[in-house]
């Protein structure tokens, strides 16, 4: 089983968004990942063993400002 995770992450530049590519390619338990400067997101397809807080932290120390988030359709705490 598999959850999806979706960021609203605020990026301006193509370095901001390859940092958040680079940490969620490094990332065990990511499937999957899309991270879009034209829409500001960062979704991400992740394993059932990697939680949503865990995916939330590696984004935030990239420095970006998540704006928002929600796991699986659903609004989560940033």
């Amino acid at each position: 089983m598999t959850h999806t995770y979706k960021f609203n992450v605020a990026m301006s530049c193509g370095g901001c968004s390859g940092a958040v590519e680079r940490v969620l390619k490094k990332l065990e338990g990511v499937e999957s990942y899309n991270v879009s400067l034209e829409t500001q997101t960062a979704e991400v397809v992740a394993i059932d063993s990697l939680p949503y807080e865990t995916v939330l932290e590696k984004i935030k120390k990239t420095g970006k400002a998540v704006k928002s988030g929600e796991a699986d359709g659903e609004a989560r705490d940033i």
